[in-house]
């Protein structure tokens, strides 16, 4: 993990402004909460994005080409900008940034809310002069951004609608990809894109949020669509375009209705976006405006009733993220299966926090025996099965994990099936209900937990397809309290994979995709087993909420003979074999611009 803090980089921030923020963080976040903030904000990054932005930005060659060319599709855009006494210098680097479009079928619609205002009503009259693109509707209340919003839609005639933020910048390239991304599929009817920050002299770019593909826990989490987003005009109007009673929040209202009605999301891996952070904006201040963050509380508590889910949902620490706690709508019988060889005490351990601390009180311990040697181990068996609760069964054949584990499911007699490693400890009584209340959802097929190792420090928070050749454990080392790059290491969000030490299932979907693939006997039979559920159409969800200890490495050795260094080698050529397509796109719930080589996050060196 980045470990480095930028201290030059801390002090070039030091100002009476920043110092004031710093004070108001302190009394939020609390003294240690201020510091893991402090160090997350000021940790040095090993490739400087400011050079690496302007490395991937489209030369005058590549823009001079986008603008010859002829797309089958070429709708118009109309982007829509709310305007209230924007300074004159931000507003006319916002029109210019549309005006350089690549892409030149578009139109942009300004709401002025104050037109007492002489000095932007003057302005907005040249440039509309100048460009016939350009069109101007005095709103004479400002009765709020959403209200606004509405009125430059009202005077709207494009088929796609485009949001911008009056001092806010659209790359040249915006619209080009956008109306790429529409042509290479038909049913898409929302789009966004990557962004970043940009400071408010327009000097440096910084802070870019790399997303995944649409992925709805993590918009359930946080509005990580934000910027730039277009999206169908008969779609937003279908869904009742912007609410008022949503004001602060209400692009995210916005969003989730769009989502829920949209035939596809797409997501356009590139900064296209610049969002201008200065002393009122939300962007450098994420306390200055509450109310926001309470309109986006209420957003997602109506998009889960429009869904049907029964859920509790809290702000977090870290205001504009938000946890949704699902409601347990049964207590079904949840079959824990432990795959276990010798180890007595490790997986003693196991148990006792098990017994001792879990507060689902519906379940079964299954313990597949795996060739064990020693009496110890065979003597606990006989203890533990004097619990009706408990039962051994045994495996008689070499070691395979993925045989061991569909093996014990023939035996399970619950609807759940929780694959838990011997070496895993629980921490919290309410982690297997947290659990169960994801996987009871009818679109996720499993579900699983955030690990640490014994020092506090994170083993598992999700896979990503791809990391080190194959497939990786994310934010590795983190100490725990600390969230990772755009909070993701806390965030309850969609993944391609997560790991089976402790990963909660329903039987269905495991029967539905044939259990683990047994050709993989030792690695990645847990990423094969969640691409397969995946690709039968239910969601991998990591739920950070659920966390437990993981004292890995204990349950087999170290891959170092002849013989298991070629059984890992055939094992990374059957997961290249069947999963080609992903590791050569990219997994669609990470970005292609983040580093393979790296578990946190980090830039891709190119």
């Amino acid at each position: 993990m980045k470990n480095k803090i930028d201290y030059m980089d801390m002090l070039k921030k030091v100002s009476p402004y920043n110092i004031k923020k710093g004070i108001l963080y302190f009394r939020h976040y609390g003294a240690r909460g201020f510091w893991v903030k402090l160090t997350e904000r000021f940790q040095k990054d090993d490739i400087d994005y400011q050079e690496w932005y302007q490395r991937h930005v489209p030369d005058e060659k590549e823009l001079e080409r986008q603008r010859r060319e002829r797309f089958a599709k070429r709708p118009l855009i109309s982007i829509l900008v709310p305007v209230y006494r924007t300074p004159i210098p931000f507003l006319a680097d916002m029109i210019d940034s549309v005006r350089a479009q690549t892409y030149g079928n578009w139109e942009l619609c300004i709401a002025n809310a104050d037109p007492s205002c002489r000095e932007v009503g003057d302005y907005l009259r040249t440039v509309c002069a100048e460009e016939p693109r350009i069109k101007v509707k005095d709103v004479p209340e400002n009765e709020g951004i959403a209200q606004n919003t509405n009125a430059a839609l009202s005077i709207a005639s494009g088929e796609y609608i485009g949001f911008l933020d009056h001092d806010d910048l659209l790359t040249a390239d915006a619209l080009y990809e956008m109306v790429k991304c529409m042509n290479e599929r038909e049913d898409v009817e929302v789009l966004y894109s990557d962004e970043d920050k940009i400071t408010s002299d327009s000097r440096e770019y910084f802070a870019p949020h790399f997303k995944p593909d649409f992925n709805l826990d993590l918009l359930r989490s946080n509005n990580y669509f934000c910027h730039f987003v277009v999206a169908k005009k008969e779609l937003i109007l279908q869904v009742g375009a912007f609410r008022g009673a949503f004001n602060g929040a209400q692009d995210y209202d916005l969003v989730l209705r769009l989502v829920e009605q949209a035939k596809a999301v797409g997501h356009v891996p590139r900064i296209l976006y610049h969002w201008r952070v200065h002393k009122a904006s939300t962007a450098d201040n994420p306390m200055s405006k509450m109310y926001a963050y309470d309109a986006g509380k209420r957003a997602i508590e109506e998009h889960l009733k429009r869904c049907g889910q029964e859920a509790e949902v809290s702000h977090t620490k870290d205001l504009g993220f938000y946890r949704v706690k699902y409601a347990l709508r049964e207590r079904p019988l949840v079959s824990i299966l432990i795959p276990n060889k010798d180890q007595a005490d490790t997986l003693g351990q196991c148990i006792r926090s098990i017994r001792e601390k879990t507060g689902y009180s519906n379940y079964e311990i299954i313990v597949i025996e795996n060739n064990s040697v020693e009496e110890e181990t065979f003597s606990y068996y006989e203890e533990l099965q004097k619990d009706e609760q408990v039962r051994v069964v045994y495996w008689k054949d070499e070691f395979n994990y993925s045989a061991i584990n569909n093996f014990g499911a023939g035996y399970a007699r619950g609807e759940y099936l929780l694959f838990l490693n011997n070496d895993i400890e629980v921490i919290d009584a309410d982690w297997l209900e947290e659990l169960l209340a994801n996987c009871e959802r009818e679109e996720v097929g499993i579900v699983g937990a955030k690990l640490y190792y014994p020092d506090d420090t994170v083993q598992h928070a999700g896979i990503v397809v791809g990391i080190g050749g194959i497939a990786g454990n994310m934010f590795v080392g983190l100490k725990r309290g600390y969230t990772g790059y755009m909070h993701k290491a806390v965030l309850q969000q969609d993944l391609s994979a997560v790991t089976a030490a402790c990963m909660l299932m329903k039987r269905k979907a495991f029967e539905e995709v044939g259990g683990f693939e047994e050709k993989l006997k030792v690695a990645f039979n847990d990423v094969d087993l969640c691409l397969k559920v995946r690709k039968a159409g239910y969601l991998v969800v990591f739920d950070p909420f659920a966390e437990l200890y993981h004292y890995e490495s204990k349950s087999r050795g170290a891959e170092d003979t002849p013989e298991k260094i070629r059984r890992f080698q055939s094992e990374i050529e059957f997961m290249r074999n069947r999963w080609i397509e992903i590791l050569k796109n990219g997994d669609p719930m990470y970005n292609r611009n983040l580093s393979l080589k790296k578990w946190d996050y980090s830039l891709k060196g190119n």
